[in-house]
């Protein structure tokens, strides 16, 4: 992942939660907001909440390998917020895959059907 399309301004991510829109699953929550450009920006986050800081870097390891495997699917020109759960610890990355497929679909707004 090229790092243009990294999230990482402070204002940006205030942007993405004050006045963007969220779907949460049962492993992670999506915050998502239209962002004027021709690419997607994306940040996966876990808190202290998720575990110590090997759980957390697995919980981005798999949020990331999720997206990668969905990114076909999601349209272009948005800010997204990917936030790990606490139950992301104790499952294999196609179930975190599933939950990430789950929350674009019922977005709407992200979810590309016309791609495969």
């Amino acid at each position: 992942m090229f790092s243009k399309y990294i999230l990482r301004n402070q204002k940006d991510f205030s942007a993405v939660y004050r006045y963007g829109k969220s779907k949460s699953d049962r492993f992670l929550v999506l915050l998502y907001k239209k962002n004027n450009l021709s690419y997607n920006r994306i940040a996966f986050l876990a808190s202290k909440k998720v575990g110590n800081s090997v759980r957390r870097s697995r919980a981005r390891r798999l949020m990331r390998e999720a997206y990668r495997l969905t990114e076909i699917k999601i349209t272009e020109g948005y800010d997204i917020v990917i936030v790990a759960r606490k139950t992301i610890n104790d499952v294999k990355c196609m179930e975190v895959e599933k939950s990430l497929r789950s929350a674009i679909k019922r977005t709407h707004e992200l979810y590309n059907e016309n791609n495969k």
